[in-house]
């Protein structure tokens, strides 16, 4: 019990000298968590101590008591049962299952291990410092804005506690695991990434694992618990999450249109007639005034891909000379497997098309994971400054509050460095994945899409079948998150909305909540894009095409300003809401999708159908060069 307290003022005093109270899942302790680190602050030498030895390992934490983690995944929130979940997986082999050879025959599967992602956490005071940081560089209006921080100084900013850190890598190594190749921390010390062996994890968490297999072709399988899991309370109260044991990824689907049956009526410029009647290069150039532009040094963007989403070389070959644009992808980060994916091909077909002259990469990985895809970006010593992300689910498919605070940090660092994030508002409407109900409606709004510190975009239709005005595409994604409030950036915005606009009955949505998406881009049914897959021009919609054009535009913006030494642009909502006349008003359609279900309308200035409108380059281009 000495050694217990001894260790445990350790670990507060250098919580202490790193400027981080840690918050205690039992706010009671607080009182004592701030006298034990007041008094012994002056006793302790933490230099002195050597970590990998002394913190975790020596403790006896497996018989502590236990934490249920994420005390808010219950049947409701994530699984229909156990055999079946929301997010449209099916249990295939449960934890009796894994333990036979039954797996190994029929499923095939050689590795019986889990990648999973401990979220460490921040206190409530850096949590707020995080957000008043990433407000000072990106609101225009700030003395700070643009002067972004890198890695080392993001690090220093809001630090972890080393002491915190080894007591997890004390836990792990006294589970066995401790080898380099299969525990990585990041840069931040924030996120460690692990991978444990089934059996393992399941002593570890206290839980049940299973294999899940997709419900649609092609088949994926993945491994998550199907039990509630807990940690040692000395573990818990160091971490948000245990990311990836039990949160299941969306299967996105692209809409792809074979055969299309209105079209526009606009000059094909690609040498495939198959293009006719589509969204093209020279059509998005001409709605959205984008020039040609020159190479910038320093300049890159970014898409990112999963599940199975690979690209083929020769597709983007012959996109390239068919459609009279240069398009390349200059770095691989994850792999690639020469693959015609949908997907990955719109996503680079469409963001080059728009911006060929900026580097592009593509960041992979093989399961919908957003904590996989910030860990790689937090650890990019020269990160991509643009990123679309055509991935999501609903805000009612996240395990827990404390998985969606745990990303939000990771995106607001990203923030801080620089880094525009835009995320697809989604394909359903107002609906969402899961539908409004049967009995009970209710709107179901997007996540990351509706988080505040990405830049949602959503979708529209040319108002008629030619290049000119827009309407809002009436599956486009849009509504108010029912976990944020209304941002400081577009209260007004959405005020005003409410007070003018047609709404839908008040008990399906969150009249306080925040309102997306920010901006949108032709993405709609009416004229899908022409994208060269597999050899041939296919129609494919969705805002998943939306999105990589935005960024494109936004990317395009960046070289203006680090061609004369500026920096990028960074976190863009705050500059989005202040400069909505720049954009292009979207003033028709409402995003309701489903039969019989009055979504929002599009009027007048923002819409949670629309955002702010369409870009207009020209206009965002006299901004952004007068911006300090």
């Amino acid at each position: 019990m000495a050694n217990m307290l001894i260790i445990f003022c350790m670990v507060l005093h250098s919580a202490v000298q790193n400027g981080e109270a840690l918050r205690l899942r039992n706010p009671g302790l607080d009182w004592f968590t701030t006298s034990v680190a007041l008094q012994t602050s002056h006793i302790l030498n933490m230099e002195n101590i050597e970590h990998d030895h002394r913190f975790g390992y020596d403790l006896a934490i497996d018989s502590e008591s236990r934490v249920a983690m994420e005390p808010d995944l219950a049947p409701q929130n994530v699984h229909y049962s156990k055999t079946k979940t929301r997010t449209h997986w099916n249990l295939v082999c449960d934890s009796e299952c894994l333990s036979s050879n039954e797996a190994s025959s029929r499923f095939a599967i050689e590795n019986r291990e889990i990648q999973v992602f401990f979220m460490m956490r921040h206190s409530d005071r850096n949590e707020k410092k995080l957000k008043e940081k990433l407000y000072s560089v990106s609101d225009p209006k700030s003395k700070e804005y643009g002067q972004h921080l890198d890695m080392e100084e993001l690090k220093d900013l809001v630090p972890i506690p080393e002491a915190a850190v080894n007591t997890v890598l004390g836990f792990l190594k006294s589970h066995g695991i401790s080898e380099p190749n299969v525990v990585k921390v990041n840069h931040n010390r924030d996120i460690i990434r692990v991978h444990i062996p089934i059996k393992t994890a399941e002593r570890m968490f206290q839980t049940k694992i299973g294999l899940y297999g997709s419900e649609a072709p092609p088949s994926k399988f993945i491994y998550r618990a199907y039990e509630q899991y807990s940690l040692p309370k000395s573990i818990a109260n160091l971490l948000y999450v245990v990311g990836d044991l039990a949160n299941f990824p969306d299967l996105s689907q692209t809409n792809r249109d074979q055969a299309v049956s209105v079209g526009g009526n606009w000059e094909n410029e690609c040498e495939l007639t198959s293009c006719t009647g589509l969204i093209t290069p020279n059509v998005l150039k001409s709605r959205y005034n984008v020039p040609e532009s020159k190479e910038v040094k320093g300049n890159s963007m970014a898409v990112a891909e999963f599940q199975g989403q690979y690209f083929d070389h020769q597709d983007i070959h012959k996109f390239s000379s068919s459609c009279h644009v240069n398009v390349t992808v200059d770095r691989e980060v994850g792999g690639n497997r020469e693959g015609a994916g949908i997907e990955s091909l719109l996503d680079i077909e469409y963001i080059k098309a728009i911006s060929p002259e900026i580097s592009l990469s593509v960041v992979y990985a093989d399961q919908y994971s957003l904590l996989a895809w910030v860990n790689r970006i937090s650890n990019d010593k020269s990160p991509d400054w643009v990123h679309s992300v055509s991935y999501g689910n609903d805000e009612n498919q996240q395990v827990s509050d404390d998985y969606i605070q745990a990303v939000n940090i990771q995106l607001m660092k990203a923030g801080i460095r620089g880094l525009s994030i835009l995320f697809a508002s989604g394909d359903q409407g107002v609906c969402g994945r899961e539908g409004c109900g049967f009995f009970r409606k209710r709107f179901k709004p997007d996540f990351p899409a509706g988080s505040p510190y990405v830049t949602s975009v959503g979708g529209t239709d040319f108002s008629s079948n030619e290049i000119g005005e827009e309407k809002t595409w009436s599956c486009g994604g849009g509504g108010f998150s029912d976990h944020f409030g209304t941002p400081e950036f577009q209260k007004n915005h959405v005020e005003k909305y409410i007070k003018t606009a047609n709404l839908p009955n008040s008990n399906l949505w969150n009249a306080s909540g925040r309102g997306y998406p920010d901006i949108s881009a032709l993405g709609g049914t009416k004229a899908p894009y022409c994208v060269v897959a597999h050899g041939y021009g296919v129609g494919v919609s969705g805002t998943s095409a939306s999105c990589p054009v935005a960024a494109g535009i936004f990317a395009k913006l960046n070289g203006i300003r680090i061609s004369v030494g500026k920096s990028p642009l960074g976190w863009l909502n705050p500059f989005i809401y202040q400069n909505a006349a720049a954009f292009q008003d979207v003033k028709l359609g409402a995003n309701g999708c489903t039969p019989f279900v009055k979504g929002f309308d599009a009027i007048e200035g923002w819409d949670p159908a629309t955002g702010v409108g369409t870009p207009d380059f020209d206009r965002l281009a006299k901004i952004v060069e007068s911006l300090p």
